[in-house]
């Protein structure tokens, strides 16, 4: 069966970088899925899980916006950051959760809010793929 190379790079570090037979990915549209011969493609991002099918096995991943290129062979990810079901601690997002609820409550102008409700985007998609992860292992 064909398989697809993916590669998933943030400025921090490279992620992810093999073959793959199928990848689903959050865009500003909603959910796509690549698999091999994908005509080409340029998208946008948004913070959500990623879902990697590599034989039997399924890898999750959060990532936290950036953009996707499909190419013939291949699916690469330029992410603001993205990290592993794995390697999410789940009480230190819940614990961020909380914190970006609170902030958001005391937000004093726009920005506060904003970066505030940012924060809280990015801890409930790391719960999800967290439990996504967990559910999955039973």
């Amino acid at each position: 069966m064909d398989k697809l190379r993916l590669q998933i790079i943030t400025p921090e570090r490279t992620v992810f970088n093999e073959e793959v037979d199928e990848v689903i990915l959050p865009t500003l549209d909603g959910e796509i899925g690549v698999l091999p011969h994908h005509v080409p493609l340029l998208s946008i991002i948004k913070p959500g899980e990623v879902r990697i099918k590599k034989g039997l096995e399924t890898i999750f991943m959060a990532t936290y916006g950036g953009c996707i290129e499909v190419y013939p062979g291949g699916i690469r990810v330029l992410a603001d950051s993205a990290e592993r079901a794995e390697e999410i601690d789940e009480m230190r997002a819940i614990e961020a959760r909380k914190r970006a609820e609170s902030l958001m409550k005391e937000a004093q102008d726009d920005v506060a809010f904003a970066d505030a409700a940012a924060y809280l985007e990015r801890n409930l998609v790391r719960l999800k793929v967290a439990e996504r992860k967990r559910r999955h292992l039973r």
